[in-house]
């Protein structure tokens, strides 16, 4: 049997848009890709709350091969990243391949046709080779506290921020105080008659070194394209310091996971006059065991007068408000959910049913096996699949890096099914079984493994104990890896016949 076509993407975020520009260049042009979403940019084009920005320099949010010298600010707004996506999109020339507003809801391996049979809204697609590109922050996460349906008032989650509805002179709560949360929490202190913040985990913040990028200066990333690529470069390197040297060698290096408490405690004082508060704000757990931030103005908001930080547990939520352990309700016009995203679970990675060969279902295996993976991207239990966001994936700090090393890894296993004329690749059991063990056994060494990330409540933890989010490697040697692994590391099948 013909698939429908040669390859599917599900997901046209930055992870899916990169598979399909790459695929282009190989001259791979019979695929699709998939989103449920009416535009392209993933968690950019959901993502519309006040202050939302990205949290690493701009010159590092972008993909290598397209620096982007359009960036206002060091560090830049959602819209102008859902801006790129869309720049993105239009000069590779996608848009042939995309099919938005169309939702995936279930993909299964047809064992004897050799091919991928996926369900939409819109009715199935099959294919040859399934690439899951939806990003870890997909689906966002309603806190299980007693009463939040029958809350009276409005509620609205920051992934899904709803701007029709105005805060001015209301009484709102937000629950998290994470990165999110961090990000809109100064916009709606100045809007909101009264403000209560409920805050389960106290966040590691960094001074943020933001600032208008004058137009000289991007005019010059224009025109001479390597002097931005120098400064992506250097921004990148100087993250991954922080976050491979410090994190991921922790056993190694304490002292950098020491220094970077330390700068983060000293913003603190600076912007938090009063001890007790500073308390209270500053995290037990240490740092890189729950992904930071940066802001000069999360901290200082708490000091104002109509801005209250409640640390007591939510017992439940009434139709009037909310109610503390202590027993004191604050009554509330808007809840705002700044919880995060469902990730290490089922239902989310993947982001639907996907069933291999023999009926075994993707998410309920490694949830009862455990996450493992082959380098972030393949499983011996599914044939013809790669999944851009799985276990042991995140490391260093570009995302566009991670995204464009696990890029090539597929495309070069499917340049080699077509040289072998494949219908059937799938990594061997032994190579997928040698790099979950490195994994498991380096991260016993990083900042993840150590007893300070008790009590973290991490999404980089799952509820094995494991830290599979995170890849315990650097940026660079993902990228090499990417380049060098042995293709025989997988097995192809040729012809007609499994």
């Amino acid at each position: 049997m013909k698939p429908d076509h040669e390859v599917v993407i599900v997901g046209a975020g930055f992870s899916g848009l990169c598979v399909g520009i790459r695929l282009r260049r190989a001259g791979m042009r019979d695929f699709v890709i998939l989103d449920a979403a009416p535009g392209v940019g993933g968690v950019w084009h959901h993502n519309t709350y006040p202050g939302v920005a990205v949290d690493i320099p701009s010159a590092t949010y972008c993909y290598s091969f397209e620096p982007n010298p359009r960036w206002s600010r060091a560090f830049a707004p959602g819209a102008e990243v859902r801006a790129y996506a869309e720049h993105c999109a239009d000069k590779y020339r996608l848009r042939p391949h995309l099919r938005l507003n169309t939702r995936v809801e279930r993909a299964g391996f047809d064992e004897t046709a050799d091919l991928w049979r996926v369900r939409t809204g819109a009715g199935e697609v099959t294919a040859r080779f399934l690439v899951c590109a939806v990003g870890p922050l997909d689906q966002p996460k309603d806190p299980d506290i007693p009463g939040l349906d029958g809350f009276a008032g409005k509620v609205v989650h920051t992934a899904r921020w709803d701007h029709g509805h105005d805060l001015t002179g209301e009484r709102v709560a937000v629950i998290g105080t994470g990165a999110s949360g961090l990000q809109v929490i100064p916009e709606i202190a100045g809007r909101a008659a009264r403000l209560h913040v409920y805050q389960r985990t106290p966040i590691w913040v960094f001074p943020k070194a933001d600032f208008a990028i004058p137009r000289g200066v991007r005019r010059a990333f224009g025109l001479f394209p390597p002097l931005q690529r120098l400064v992506r470069l250097v921004t990148t390197a100087a993250s991954e310091v922080v976050m491979v040297l410090g994190i991921v060698h922790y056993s190694k290096v304490p002292f950098l996971v020491r220094a970077a408490e330390a700068v983060c405690r000293a913003h603190l004082r600076r912007q938090v006059p009063d001890r007790a508060l500073r308390r209270r704000l500053t995290p037990s757990y240490g740092f890189g065991c729950k992904r930071p931030s940066f802001s000069n103005r999360y901290l200082p908001t708490f000091t104002r007068d109509d801005v209250e930080l409640v640390t007591d547990p939510i017992e439940k939520i009434t139709p009037r408000g909310i109610v503390t352990a202590d027993g004191v309700e604050r009554e509330i016009d808007t809840l705002v959910l700044a919880t995060g995203f469902r990730i290490l679970e089922p239902g989310a990675t993947p982001p639907f049913p996907v069933v291999g060969p023999g009926g075994v279902e993707l998410g309920a295996f490694w949830d009862r096996e455990r996450y493992q993976s082959y380098e972030g991207l393949a499983v011996p239990q599914m044939p013809n699949f790669w999944l851009m966001n799985g276990p042991y994936t995140v490391t260093g700090a570009s995302w566009f890096s991670i995204i464009e090393a696990g890029t090539t890894h597929i495309v070069r296993c499917l340049a080699e099914a077509r040289r072998r004329r494949a219908v059937r690749v799938v990594v061997r059991q032994g190579p997928h079984d040698a790099f979950t063990a490195d994994m498991r056994r380096r991260m016993k060494g990083t900042i993840l493994g150590q007893p300070s990330c008790a009590g973290s409540r991490s999404y980089y933890f799952d509820r094995h104990g494991d830290s599979p989010y995170v890849r315990p490697q650097s940026g660079f040697h993902v990228w090499r890896r990417s380049r060098t692994f042995d293709l025989d590391d997988y097995a192809y099948t040729p012809g007609g016949r499994s």
